[in-house]
């Protein structure tokens, strides 16, 4: 990733740390993994100023840990973390579908507006849940925060969508290096995505509450196996 003189120093930065976040998230950063900013700048032939700053960017969202005098480290997630992890984005996306969607919890058809956005929702829902039965997690991982973040957008709030995709990159940053030590375990896998998006289109708050309650379960119920698994 080399600069031109068309990039600004900005924008060079947000790059540096979307290529960082996605090594994170594809494996080859592993939790634990060191590195200085002499190092990243090296790899990706950039001064060591955008490098330093899209190292703090990712710290400050939770990936990296910094060590003084040793540079940065991937942050390690155990599986306490993933646990506050997922009821801290639960009471997000509760909040972000009832605001949306069912003012007083009483049950409201979306207006359409929502209802045309959220054909796009839609599409991204397919494809994640089809890499999830597929066991494809590069897949999945790009369509599930794609899919998250459309549907967050919806509420109009940025602090709130903002703050619900930093838990779900988190989270599987926790998640990625269990799952590619066992790619068989595809029911590790959540592929409810469409079925949400179903019960928000017809305005079901108790479909929805279930679907919501299942993504829950599921997520909480490997943590668990992972815990009697790791004892």
């Amino acid at each position: 990733m080399r600069a031109s003189g068309a990039v600004t120093r900005s924008t060079l930065r947000q790059q540096i740390a979307d290529a960082l976040r996605d090594e994170v998230l594809a494996g080859r950063l592993q939790p634990g993994r060191e590195f200085t900013v002499k190092q990243i700048a090296d790899q990706y032939g950039v001064s060591a100023t955008p490098v330093r700053e899209a190292l703090f960017d990712l710290s400050a969202q939770g990936l990296l840990e910094t060590d003084q005098h040793r540079g940065f480290r991937v942050r390690e997630f155990t599986v306490a973390d993933y646990r506050s992890l997922v009821e801290a984005r639960s009471l997000v996306i509760d909040g972000v579908v009832r605001s949306v969607y069912f003012g007083g919890g009483a049950p409201v058809v979306p207006p359409s507006a929502y209802l045309d956005r959220l054909v796009a929702v839609r599409r991204r829902a397919q494809e994640a849940a089809r890499a999830a039965r597929g066991g494809d997690l590069d897949i999945l991982i790009g369509y599930d925060l794609r899919f998250w973040r459309e549907l967050g957008a919806l509420v109009g709030n940025a602090y709130i969508n903002e703050f619900l995709h930093r838990l779900r990159v988190q989270a599987w940053v926790f998640a990625v290096p269990y799952l590619r030590r066992d790619t068989g375990d595809r029911d590790a896998l959540w592929n409810g995505h469409e079925d949400l998006v179903a019960a928000i289109t017809i305005g079901d708050p108790g479909a929805v509450r279930t679907v919501l309650d299942d993504y829950q379960n599921h997520a909480l119920g490997w943590a668990d196996r992972l815990a009697t698994e790791n004892r």
